[in-house]
């Protein structure tokens, strides 16, 4: 079976739809569709009705795109409150060889959260730190002999308010989710690299009105906060400064604007009309230093958040999110972290872009849940897979185009 996936990313400023295929492990884009957002305030739902028109646009787009409709998404959830617990569950080996299957694992990690989820949360995942069969520990139990499969694992929860709205407006349009990812989880597997797996670290992600603030032990989320300021208020602070409109605010900043001011020129000029309609005459180094001064507080408040979330040593800090794709974001990094920083990096064809760095992740995510179950799956059916494959297309090739006359070539007999 094709693994392929999809998941939605419903941010304030816009909705990301992407779906993906493994082929060998490695990430394929099929489809990116990427729609402005209304009627979401900082990453949760205010008014449903304006944001289920952008919905049907979004999954309709990717029908076009694919040929087939996108019924079932795996949903990115904002980080709001997200708590984790240490918890411990067990079962029993009961087939006659007491080998440890994956169903074995699979009852174990549902031992971690019986009685565990408090009523007014919602249970996004469970991750397991420590096995052990019988009284001896192990990196993989599968397949070992014993009796009694142990492990310990970190509960990852976020209240049911920040989920129900999300599922009820895709129900009333026919999307089915079949799992849920927080944004911490999803951000941590598109930029984890070789080494955070053994170390302590921080991920950064400075959205569209939020900023996110993660941190990671070996690779298991132990702390997240959301800090309400974003990329929104950079827009807001050159509009007000040049009484521009937020549009013509958000275009500046991505034409000429740099997030580190110590290479902006003030020869390099640019005009706009402003709201009286007067033209405006606005450098970039002006210009620069705006952008760079809320970034710098976002980057400052982001940097105490960690030493309140943790008191052990980080030992890197990844920056992404769209605003980090602003220029000369790495200079400002240089200015305000000390310790090991990394600008994140997206290299997927299609999907290049910091912005998407949640959509990818719970791609990522939702498949190694699916190999840690052993588990195939994929958003579309054989009969969809054949669509997608394009076996039921007839492609019309002109017989005086170089493909038509190499056809000829070949298959004239």
């Amino acid at each position: 079976m094709r693994k392929i996936i999809a998941s939605l990313d419903i941010g304030t400023n816009t909705i990301k739809l992407i779906v993906g295929e493994f082929v060998k492990n490695k990430l394929n884009i099929l489809c990116v569709s990427e729609i402005p957002c209304k009627g979401v305030k900082k990453g949760l739902i205010y008014n449903k009705e304006e944001l289920i028109p952008v919905l049907k646009e979004t999954f309709h787009k990717a029908e076009e795109m694919l040929g087939i409709p996108v019924k079932e998404v795996v949903l990115g959830i904002p980080a709001y409150y997200t708590q984790s617990q240490m918890s411990e569950g067990s079962s029993t080996i009961t087939n006659e060889d007491h080998l440890v299957t994956y169903q074995d694992l699979i009852r174990a990690m549902h031992a971690t959260s019986y009685n565990k989820i408090g009523e007014d949360d919602e249970l996004v995942s469970i991750l397991p730190t420590t096995y052990k069969v019988d009284s001896d520990i192990v990196k993989n139990p599968i397949n070992m002999i014993g009796h009694k499969l142990s492990l310990k694992a970190v509960l990852v929860t976020v209240p049911k308010s920040n989920v129900t709205s999300f599922l009820r407006v895709l129900e009333s349009i026919g999307i089915k989710v079949i799992d849920i990812v927080t944004t911490s989880l999803a951000d941590y597997a598109t930029n984890r690299f070789k080494e955070s797996g053994n170390k302590i670290g921080a991920i950064i992600n400075i959205g569209e009105e939020t900023t996110t603030v993660s941190i990671f032990n070996k690779g298991i989320l132990t702390k997240a906060e959301v800090i309400e300021l974003g990329g929104a208020n950079i827009d807001n602070d050159i509009a007000y400064i040049y009484k521009i409109t937020k549009k013509d605010a958000r275009e500046l900043k991505e034409r000429i604007g740099l997030a580190c001011s110590d290479m902006a020129k003030k020869e390099e000029r640019i005009i706009v009309t402003d709201r009286l309609g007067e033209d405006v005459t606005i450098n970039q180094l002006d210009l620069s230093e705006i952008i760079e001064s809320r970034l710098k507080e976002i980057l400052e408040l982001s940097k105490k958040q960690i030493n309140l979330l943790t008191k052990r040593e980080i030992e890197y800090i990844i920056v992404t999110g769209g605003s980090s794709e602003i220029a000369d974001f790495n200079n400002l990094l240089d200015k305000v972290f000390t310790k090991p920083h990394i600008l994140g990096k997206i290299d997927i064809v299609g999907a290049r872009n910091n912005k998407f760095s949640t959509c990818i992740g719970i791609i990522k995510y939702y498949n190694g849940r699916l190999k840690l179950k052993n588990k195939e799956y994929s958003v579309f059916n054989l009969d969809e897979l054949e669509i997608l494959s394009g076996i039921h297309k007839k492609v019309s090739i002109n017989e005086n185009s170089i493909l038509g006359k190499l056809f000829g070539y070949f298959f004239d007999s």
